[in-house]
């Protein structure tokens, strides 16, 4: 599992002082792109050199207490599985220590970036997150 910290800041709530709902997506994306980052895939030069993104097919969030401005909050990374051209994900929004704030289930598709289409996950992307993930999350998503 991987965990990037966050801070709650002013620009992230509504005027009552909570975060607002759509907000969370941005936190779960942050985490994400910091998740595949942390393994040395690089999202700019993935479009770039390699024509490839991720777009994001499917999310479902459950929101279960309100985060407020200036919280500490950690945003965790988990890969369910691992499919030929898709990733699913399960992340969790807690405030440290460990109160649940948001999750969510991230169903995530590769695409060739200069049209949007279908495509697999380069073999070497998929080696390199089989090496940092449970050989349980390489089944198809």
């Amino acid at each position: 599992m991987f965990v990037w910290p966050l801070r709650v800041y002013w620009e992230d709530t509504d005027g009552g002082g909570v975060v607002y709902h759509a907000r969370y997506v941005h936190f779960f994306e942050r985490a994400r792109s910091e998740w595949l980052r942390s393994l040395g895939f690089h999202q700019l030069e993935l479009q770039q050199q390699h024509d490839l993104v991720f777009a994001i097919r499917a999310m479902n969030l459950e929101f279960v207490a309100p985060a407020r401005m200036d919280d500490a909050l950690q945003v965790s990374v988990s890969l369910l599985a691992a499919g030929r051209a898709s990733l699913r994900f399960v992340q969790h929004i807690h405030r440290q220590p460990d109160e649940l704030i948001a999750s969510a289930t991230v169903y995530a598709a590769c695409l060739t970036a200069s049209s949007f289409k279908p495509r697999r996950i380069p073999a070497a992307m998929l080696q390199r997150i089989a090496e940092a993930v449970p050989a349980t999350a390489t089944e198809n998503p």
